[in-house]
């Protein structure tokens, strides 16, 4: 599982629906099916809790008690205080922060120069995420705190509990955590504090500060922090992916390419262009089936359960992975092959409940769902306007399960002129 993380779960479910292995000493059970994933998730969603997960572990330690690592009712009032702002109704009032990072990006990317796309996306969706929800822009720390989040996933995505087997370079990559950690914490606190010193605003950050949401110096610095990584590094895997896709998948991009001709003839989207962008989003949509940025689901049992006919106890760990159910060729026509078309709304209607998880499922799917289709929308209609990206020759692409699934080797790509 820590050596090939994709090819174990890939291996395990062609075994079956429900699997059982041992890790660290505990059985581990793998569910690989969507009634299975929303029974788990949602229809019995009560009797499992993320805490003692593996995804506890890996981001307790960066995010403190905050919204993705919360549970029971800490984590009801967190979300009920967050989800006003991802409402759909709220989102489109962001699209021109989102237009402009996307139009200063095609800027920076003018000269025909081989770009480093996926850097380059986590740049952008971190600004628009800090302006659109923190109501700042960390400006110059932009640079630095992509830096320290690729370090910090690097480190909690190869997380090895205490049996380590190689402790000196295990400490090597803690100390370098430690360093990002303390970056983070600082811009974090810098930004909270100028929202304090300035005032209230109409964002989440200004609701938190409101009174009636009265909140500690430390829980301030959880959500914030939950905020901005949680609200930008998967919606920029997220896009890096798609335009690698639509660069292997010709057809599929002169389809991308023709609707936004026809919808902005030229000029800048807005919200209002957002249902007639429709292969822009399927796009992105397919993206997300094929390398969900979230690949494994995990949750802890509190009550006995039943799983297919299997007895599960209390206490144990249950697992999903999107990356495995994505792919079933019993769900799925041509699982491996890219298709936007999929997400039609006729054909999309037709998928099952959790069959496809992109943003997680039940009560803890992804509170701003909607915010990240709508600015990956927006992001590729304004990038694909005027540029065809074009993978650099030669250059490896091949999937890496951390935290997030991400390019192993990042992804190099040329701005071409349409």
């Amino acid at each position: 599982m820590r050596d090939a993380p994709l090819e174990f779960v890939t291996a395990m479910a062609a075994l079956g629906d429900v699997t059982r292995h041992d890790a660290d000493g505990e059985p581990v059970y793998m569910l690989n099916r969507p009634d299975l994933a929303r029974h788990v998730l949602k229809e019995n969603g009560a009797a499992y809790t993320k805490e003692r997960t593996p995804d506890d572990d890996m981001l307790r330690p960066l995010l403190g008690n905050g919204l993705l690592t919360s549970d029971g009712a800490e984590w009801a009032a967190q979300r009920r205080m967050c989800a006003p702002a991802f409402r759909p109704a709220e989102v489109g009032r962001f699209d021109r922060v989102i237009v402009e990072a996307a139009e200063n990006l095609v800027t920076h990317w003018a000269g025909g120069r081989p770009v480093r796309v996926d850097h380059d996306l986590t740049s952008l969706t971190l600004t628009v995420i800090v302006k659109a929800m923190l109501g700042t822009d960390i400006g110059v720390a932009g640079e630095g705190f992509g830096r320290a989040v690729d370090a910090v996933n690097r480190f909690i995505g190869h997380y090895v509990p205490s049996d380590d087997p190689d402790p000196a370079d295990t400490a090597a990559r803690h100390a370098g955590f430690l360093r990002a950690r303390a970056f983070l914490d600082r811009v974090t606190r810098l930004i909270i504090a100028a929202r304090r010193a300035g005032g209230a605003g109409d964002d989440l950050l200004g609701a938190m500060l409101a009174e009636g949401h009265a909140m500690s110096d430390a829980d301030l610095r959880d959500q914030v922090l939950t905020i901005v990584m949680a609200g930008h590094e998967t919606t920029a895997k997220s896009l890096t992916w798609t335009l690698y896709l639509l660069d292997r998948n010709p057809e599929a991009a002169e389809a991308v390419h023709a609707e936004i001709d026809e919808v902005l003839a030229g000029r800048s989207p807005t919200a209002a262009d957002l249902p007639r962008l429709r292969r822009c989003r399927q796009a992105v949509q397919e993206a997300m089936r094929l390398y969900p940025p979230v690949w494994l689901i995990s949750r802890r049992g509190t009550a006995d359960d039943v799983l297919d006919g299997y007895d599960v106890p209390a206490g144990s760990l249950v697992c999903v992975s999107p990356w495995v159910l994505h792919r079933d060729r019993r769900y799925w026509e041509q699982p491996d092959a890219y298709r936007p078309e999929r997400f039609d709304p006729d054909r999309a209607a037709r998928l099952l409940s959790h069959q496809y998880l992109p943003f997680g499922g039940g009560p803890r799917i992804c509170v701003g769902r909607h915010f990240a289709l709508v600015e990956a929308t927006l992001v590729l209609a304004v990038i694909l306007r005027g540029l065809r990206m074009e993978l650099v020759p030669g250059f490896p692409v091949e999937p890496e399960a951390l935290v997030t699934l991400r390019p192993r080797h990042g992804l190099m790509m040329t701005p071409r002129p349409r």
